[in-house]
């Protein structure tokens, strides 16, 4: 009861909006920082590194299961910008659960039926060079692995500023 208690909650303050001391005491990144040095692994056991991002559109966005406007924005992405560039050789997406194993993020994208890449950061080890608190969370990077674009909480006029900001750097 305590969990499900816990879980309403930080889903209703995801609802509410983050005031911009929130945002600001949040971000560990500025506009402009570059990409923080990571190593992932995939739901399938495969790698991947910053270092394999260079020179490529960046798009990673931070979710956990148990988030439900992380649940809210994912299908959206999946239909709006994963459909859109999977294909585009010059975009990467990286979908990455916080903090939980994959006994548990592996069903969940099985129900949702998506098909985005996503990987694993049970220990927050990655998420900790992002940011302190709050998902979800999306960080586009341009071509040289500088950060043009952050959003946190998922509202859909920010996502429309998303999407319009890949299509400007996809073109």
């Amino acid at each position: 009861m305590k969990k499900l208690l816990l879980l309403l909650a930080v889903s209703l303050l995801m609802q509410m909006g983050y005031s911009q001391t929130d945002k600001d005491t949040a971000n560990q990144l500025k506009i402009g920082s570059d990409m923080p040095e990571f190593t992932l692994m995939t739901l399938d056991g495969k790698s991947v590194s910053s270092d394999d991002l260079y020179g490529k559109v960046v798009l990673i966005n931070f979710f956990a299961t148990w988030c439900l406007p992380c649940n809210q924005e994912l299908p959206l992405v999946e239909t709006e910008i994963w459909a859109k560039y999977k294909d585009n050789e010059n975009f990467m997406l990286l979908i990455i659960d916080r903090e939980e194993k994959a006994s548990i993020v592996k069903p969940h994208i099985e129900k949702k039926k998506w098909t985005m890449p996503f990987y694993l950061d049970e220990k927050k080890e990655v998420y900790t060079q992002f940011a302190v608190r709050f998902i979800p969370r999306n960080y586009l990077f341009d071509k040289e692995g500088r950060l043009v674009l952050q959003s946190m909480g998922f509202k859909k006029d920010e996502f429309e500023v998303l999407k319009k900001q890949l299509d400007e750097m996809l073109k």
